[in-house]
């Protein structure tokens, strides 16, 4: 970008209320006439401009204070970052210290992704591939999943996490699961991060998930959701990191399974009630926030902050269960078809969620749309179905919260790609190839890859800043979509 294009651009970002500072690939930005509040920074990829919503929305999460006492110590946003429909920018990461955020999470709590691998030649796999859509589209798609949950393995669930349910559930499993290996389950609960559960409590689950006794039919447990959120089966294209690789099981020919997906009905509940109680215990008498974002003070309203952390941990423990149900339909399906199919999980990491930081429990890091990216943690950034995704390995930048991008992030919004009059070729669209699965055609435009930003931009930015180093690149072969 040249030096007076980027002058206008901040003369114009001023306008908008905003101090935006700019130095090579890092842009800086808080609000106007308010030092006292912390700078947040924006990686972008060379040549990129920031979008003034989301550098606003940025702004206005950095600068939530309470009155009663809690502020945000540090702020940052990831080179995916763009407007959020719920006033919060994606991407965001923010530190908070003596208060908590509920709508800095939003509603879908431990959306994240996951990854396995499978020692499956391509060629085999592709031959059998009109047979394996069907079974997942009936699974996925059109109910046919058999994923029946006794009351104790879900109180389990919502309790415990992975652990839990699978202590609940391994000595009498419904339905599908009786086929389950429970043995490689267990196995992969210390590959999950958190180790697939959080302390919570079912009595914050949606009414008829947890019945006193019985069976839970129905639900969204192994469910994709909409969006941007997909199953893709993918090809380990390259391995650039030998040593991790190996350790981590990754090899390159491989195929592998990549899932995103959250908590689904749960995380939307949790979320928009505790929008909703934030803004209620707003002290009387004082104004609201300009930006309308409602934080829950550890000082004014203490039993708040620990009835939301136990809130958020209950549907958290749904998602990740709905992303391991996921890709064990996945993998029971491929067992159907090809055999003994192993399959293991290489990780599985959230990227909307709170999480404690230091030992003196007055302290978050709270990230939308952001995968941690501590030193040595796998971490897992996809590109659009029609592009590359990455695994790579964490460098532990505390200048970013160790935190990294959790995708390429939107170009284009879902309705720029949609109005009318829009180029809806296969071309356009960046369609070309793609192999992608949906009951809905407009996922087909909103999700297309021209929607979305280069991945490679986005991948090397992160490299360069010593967020994150490569471990191995995969290709789309076929993707689900919600």
């Amino acid at each position: 970008m040249q030096p007076r294009t980027i002058k206008r651009l901040l003369q114009a970002l001023s306008r908008e209320g905003m101090h935006v500072t700019h130095d090579d690939a890092s842009w800086t930005v808080r609000l106007a006439g308010r030092p006292d509040l912390p700078a947040a920074e924006v990686l972008l990829p060379a040549g990129v401009r920031p979008e003034a919503k989301a550098l606003k929305q940025l702004a206005d999460l950095a600068g939530v204070t309470h009155p009663s006492g809690g502020r945000v110590t540090r702020a940052c946003a990831s080179p995916d970052m763009h407007p959020g429909d719920g006033g919060i920018a994606i991407g965001s990461v923010v530190e908070t210290e003596g208060q908590l955020i509920p709508a800095a999470i939003g509603s879908d709590i431990n959306c994240g992704m996951r990854l396995h691998v499978v020692d499956l030649p391509l060629d085999r796999f592709l031959a059998e591939r009109d047979r394996f859509v069907a079974l997942m589209k009936g699974d996925y798609f059109l109910g046919t999943r058999d994923l029946p949950m006794s009351a104790d393995s879900m109180r389990a669930l919502f309790r415990e996490g992975l652990t839990g349910w699978i202590c609940a559930t391994e000595h009498d499993p419904l339905g599908a699961l009786a086929a389950s290996d429970f043995a490689q389950l267990t196995d992969e609960v210390d590959r999950v991060h958190l180790d697939g559960g959080l302390s919570g409590d079912a009595r914050h689950a949606p009414e008829g998930l947890v019945p006193d006794r019985g069976v839970v039919r129905g639900g969204s447990l192994g469910t994709i959701g909409g969006g941007n959120h997909f199953v893709e089966i993918q090809v380990v294209e390259e391995v650039l990191d030998r040593r991790r690789a190996r350790a981590w099981g990754v090899k390159q020919g491989q195929l592998a399974v990549m899932i995103h997906s959250g908590s689904r009905k749960v995380g939307r509940t949790i979320g928009a009630l505790w929008r909703d109680r934030a803004r209620a215990a707003w002290p009387k008498g004082l104004p609201y926030p300009d930006a309308r974002i409602f934080p829950l003070s550890l000082e004014h309203t203490p039993e708040l902050v620990a009835a939301y952390l136990e809130a958020q941990a209950t549907a958290a423990n749904y998602g990740f269960l709905n992303r391991a149900l996921l890709a064990e339909s996945l993998r029971l399906r491929l067992r159907q078809l090809f055999g003994d199919v192993e399959a293991p999980l290489v990780t599985d990491l959230p990227h909307n969620i709170a999480l404690p930081v230091g030992d003196a429990g007055d302290r978050w890091v709270t990230r939308k749309g952001a995968c941690p990216a501590h030193a040595e943690q796998p971490v897992i950034i996809p590109g659009s179905m029609g592009a590359a995704s990455y695994l790579m390995v964490g460098r532990g930048s505390e200048r970013h919260l160790c935190s990294a991008s959790h995708g390429a992030g939107r170009a284009r919004s879902r309705f720029a790609m949609s109005r009318r009059g829009a180029d809806r070729s296969e071309a356009a669209l960046g369609l070309t190839g793609v192999d992608c699965v949906t009951l809905r055609a407009e996922r087909l435009v909103e999700e297309a890859p021209a929607a979305y930003k280069d991945i490679g931009g986005v991948i090397d930015c992160q490299v360069d800043a010593g967020i994150v180093a490569t471990v191995a690149r995969m290709r789309p072969v076929l993707t689900f979509k919600g």
